[in-house]
């Protein structure tokens, strides 16, 4: 890592990470014309953002800056593949097996699937031997997630932490990123196998959406489990949630499963396969 990048992460320790992020949120659903518009025009030429592929193509359609970074895609921009599907637009930063309960968060770096899924043991045994897969979304991404495969909703787990930037830097030089920042853990029965899909907040990430509860975050600071009492069933590549403002999704899969061979840091599309089953 090069001296910027160690410096740069130095500096994310003192930041108050939740009061910049819900700054950021107010701009970013701020309604007035002109804001929203300057906001999405300045966004769209920074990142080389292709709005040929939006539902909404007119930029200044969208009601707000949130609006439009949550942007819906045109039925057929994101075709489906076989096997599990990558659950977003993104960088696959790292793939494997959970090794004695760790996963891989950098070279050299690892973490706890107990940690990750909020510090339930029982929970995080189910996953001992499995997979997982991380899929970092840039800001230029799609930022809706989707489900790698289908499955039933058991439970959602809100579990409170830090908000630190999540990119090579940080993932390099915070430990255990990953479990430190705020998350939304949801796990799913499947066909096979229960399935973790955990979306992690970073800074200026100002909330997480699910289809099925709205807005989840910011909730207050300590962890909490929630159930639902009608069975809440997703299909293979619908929707599940979504970023308002981007960050990272974790998927564990507590049997092994054979992923395609690739170079970490591969850019993959929503819906792509990823693994066969």
């Amino acid at each position: 890592m090069t001296l910027s990048q160690k410096a740069f992460s130095l500096l994310q320790y003192p930041l108050p990470h939740h009061a910049l992020s819900r700054l950021t949120g107010k701009f970013a659903q701020c309604d007035n014309p002109w804001v929203k518009d300057t906001l999405i025009k300045a966004f769209i030429k920074r990142f080389n953002v292709d709005m040929s592929q939006a539902l909404e193509p007119n930029p200044t359609a969208y009601a707000s800056f949130n609006d439009f970074f949550t942007r819906a895609l045109k039925a057929d921009a994101r075709p489906l593949g076989e096997g599990i599907l990558s659950p977003a637009d993104g960088t696959l930063s790292q793939y494997g097996r959970l090794q004695a309960g760790q996963l891989v968060q950098a070279k050299g770096h690892t973490y706890s699937a107990q940690t990750l899924l909020g510090g339930d043991t029982a929970l995080a045994e189910e996953f001992l031997g499995g997979s997982f897969a991380t899929v970092y979304l840039s800001p230029r991404d799609y930022h809706r997630v989707h489900m790698p495969v289908t499955g039933t909703l058991r439970e959602m787990i809100y579990v409170p932490g830090r908000l630190f930037s999540v990119n090579q830097a940080t993932a390099s030089y915070v430990p255990g990123l990953f479990a430190r920042n705020e998350r939304l853990v949801c796990i799913f029965d499947t066909e096979h196998g229960p399935m973790a899909m955990v979306l992690v907040g970073a800074m200026i990430v100002a909330a997480i959406e699910t289809v099925w509860s709205g807005q989840v975050t910011p909730l207050a600071g300590h962890p909490q489990r929630m159930q639902f009492g009608q069975p809440i069933t997703l299909e293979k590549g619908a929707e599940m949630g979504r970023f308002k403002l981007g960050s990272t999704v974790v998927m564990c899969f507590a049997k092994p499963v054979s992923f395609e061979e690739r170079p970490l840091a591969t850019m993959v599309s929503m819906g792509e396969s990823l693994a066969d089953i």
